[in-house]
């Protein structure tokens, strides 16, 4: 176990030096001249090279490469072109809204979709099972700003239930932080509800047809330990894996529910950067979400060694 986890942390390294590689270079590929587009269009040519000398766009390439993947090791993402603070800084601030929307929205997920998908398989052909499939296809289809809109229209706006917009701290009290970030939660789970459910009814329908689960009703073992410790314990590696790929999903529908109910967290943050042109803080929220989604896939990796001990040989 303990090769196997090594093994699999130094894997990371070389992908998130492909990551670090790719967001430095958002400032080359990038259309047009950074340098003019962030000075504007009244801006003196003298404006346009000061620009460009403060980027360190007049220098080599793997020496910026170089100098600026020496100071993400210690810490230093860069300063603000705009605001002229720290990005880190400015990425620290905005952290807890954005964290505590992703980790509701986990727990609210976790806690639909696989009961529904372990019921769905358990009743395979009835109603149950149709009025699941047909949450996750709508789940699917409809795109999160509009289940957005529509729960706070009818909760907020409607039935005076939640906050419109606007976030509580946590530290201000459990119940304020918890009305704010319900209905965003909920928009934002909708669409990973629908894809765990399916995928866990689907794995769940294949380990259900097979011989040791028939020998354990034969044994007359009862249906929830069937359904809970012999079939959704050797179905969880799917599971885990499709958890791990919509995480990606999860970090870009933050960007939008935050946005949608006005939640100053880093997905507004780096939708403010773009609009602005902030490269560092592009870069800076980039690479924090990508070094997030990297940890993410190898703590699923590792969870695979749990539920399946054999993929650790």
């Amino acid at each position: 176990m303990f090769a196997y986890t090594v093994r699999r942390v130094i894997a990371t390294i070389p992908v998130m030096a492909v990551v670090a590689l790719f967001v430095f270079s958002l400032l080359y590929i990038a259309p047009g001249d950074p340098a003019a587009i962030i000075a504007g269009d009244q801006a003196t040519p003298e404006d346009v090279e000061r620009i460009r000398e403060s980027l360190g766009l007049d220098r080599p390439f793997l020496l910026r490469f170089t100098e600026w993947l020496f100071r993400v090791l210690q810490g230093d993402l860069g300063v603000s072109i705009f605001t002229n603070l720290p990005v880190s800084h400015m990425i620290q601030q905005r952290l807890e809204p954005t964290f505590s929307l992703m980790a509701l929205t986990l727990v609210i997920a976790l806690s639909f979709a696989i009961p529904m998908g372990v019921l769905a398989a358990w009743k395979q052909g009835t109603w149950i099972d149709r009025l699941v499939m047909v949450f996750a296809v709508m789940g699917f289809s409809v795109p999160v700003f509009v289940v957005g809109y529509v729960l706070a229209y009818t909760f907020a706006l409607q039935l005076d239930w939640f906050p419109v917009q606007g976030y509580s701290p946590l530290a201000n009290g459990f119940g304020g932080w918890l009305s704010n970030l319900m209905l965003p939660a909920i928009a934002l789970g909708s669409a990973f509800i629908a894809l765990i459910a399916r995928i866990t009814r689907a794995t769940m329908l294949e380990v259900l047809s097979q011989d040791y689960v028939r020998t354990a009703r034969a044994k007359g073992v009862g249906q929830r330990s069937v359904l809970f410790v012999h079939a959704l314990k050797n179905a969880a590696v799917p599971i885990i894996t499709i958890i791990g790929i919509g995480f990606a999903a999860l970090i870009g529908g933050a960007v939008v529910t935050e946005s949608v109910f006005a939640i100053p967290g880093v997905g507004r943050l780096v939708v403010d950067a773009i609009l602005r042109r902030d490269y560092p803080v592009i870069q800076g929220v980039v690479l924090m979400f990508s070094f997030t989604y990297v940890i993410v896939n190898l703590i699923v990796d590792l969870l695979y060694t749990v539920f399946d001990p054999r993929i650790r040989y």
